[in-house]
């Protein structure tokens, strides 16, 4: 078992960052959601031992977040979304400086600080003082730093943040290849569900500090209702009406598209609208389902609370 937490809440005066919380994450690539001010950077704290729970037990690799956190930051790379880097030094000094902190020595911290730099993608750039660097080489040191002592797990806190796109993908790939490659587990905090979308296999969402929604990003997505897109050539009016007496809901797109949702509980429902079609009197042009993202996921659940 990667995390389990058990009613954690952490309490700044009477501001609930969360709120008796428990979860269970076995590991792998997972996504944590959550608008700003949900609990997520709090939590990550929590887990580092920079943030002790007011109340409840968590554990890490079956480690006590509150007496055993130097044995937890042991196996544990973070990469914060607030800056941490000192601008002067370069790539290499402050990489290798926190291998030295992780209690490597300084020829091995050296000589891997290197390693996670050119697989991070800064290669000559590595000997300019940071105070030099883009946001997106930034962005990248704080990778390499948090991966120069070969953790178990990656916590990642906006990793894109203020990257451009190009830079934005790579640095999603990377993250994709030391989950499926490197054998690193990674919890990924972001508020961008593209980025979520594209590495992790699984995700849980915070809303004021509570948990709203876990699972696998498949299945949710298969839990989602049937939607469809039709364009259609005739009375309107009749066939939107015609839907809702059968369980129908429908919007009218700005271009004249209907985006047509089922509340059956069947998922062959699409045969439907051509009996619906025929009895309106109107021709049906397309039919096409579409397909759920995270982002419909999300928007559900934060609809709910």
């Amino acid at each position: 078992m990667l995390l389990e937490v058990r009613d954690v809440s952490v309490i700044f005066g009477s501001n609930h960052a969360l709120n008796e919380l428990s979860i269970n994450l076995e590991g792998g690539a997972i996504g944590l959601l959550g608008p700003n001010g949900a609990g997520k950077s709090t939590l990550l704290k929590m887990l580092l031992g920079f943030v002790t729970p007011s109340q409840g037990d968590a554990k890490l690799f079956g480690l006590d977040v509150k007496s055993e956190q130097e044995e937890i930051r042991e196996q544990v790379g973070y990469m914060p979304e607030d800056e941490c880097l000192i601008p002067q030094m370069n790539a290499v000094q402050l990489v290798s400086y926190a291998g030295e902190i992780c209690g490597m020595p300084t020829k091995d911290a050296m000589q891997r600080a290197h390693e996670v730099l050119f697989y991070v993608g800064i290669d000559e750039e590595r000997y300019r003082p940071i105070s030099g660097y883009s946001t997106g080489m930034r962005q990248r040191v704080k990778l390499a730093q948090a991966l120069i002592h070969d953790p178990k797990l990656l916590l990642l806190d906006e990793p894109t943040n203020g990257m451009d796109t190009a830079g934005r993908e790579e640095m999603l790939l990377l993250i994709k290849d030391i989950a499926e490659n490197k054998g690193i587990n990674v919890i990924l905090s972001s508020h961008l569900l593209p980025d979520v979308e594209s590495v992790c296999h699984e995700i849980f969402a915070l809303s004021n500090g509570n948990l709203v929604v876990k699972g696998n990003i498949e299945e949710l997505r298969k839990d989602e209702k049937q939607t469809f897109d039709l364009k259609i050539v005739g009375d309107r009016e009749t066939f939107i009406n015609t839907l809702g007496d059968h369980s129908f809901t429908t919007e009218v797109k700005t271009d004249g598209r209907l985006r047509v949702t089922s509340t059956r509980e069947e998922r062959t429902v699409g045969t439907v609208f051509f009996k619906i079609a025929h009895e309106t009197g109107v021709q049906l042009r397309q039919l096409k389902e579409v397909e759920h993202s995270l982002e419909d996921v999300f928007a559900e659940v934060m609809d709910i609370v």
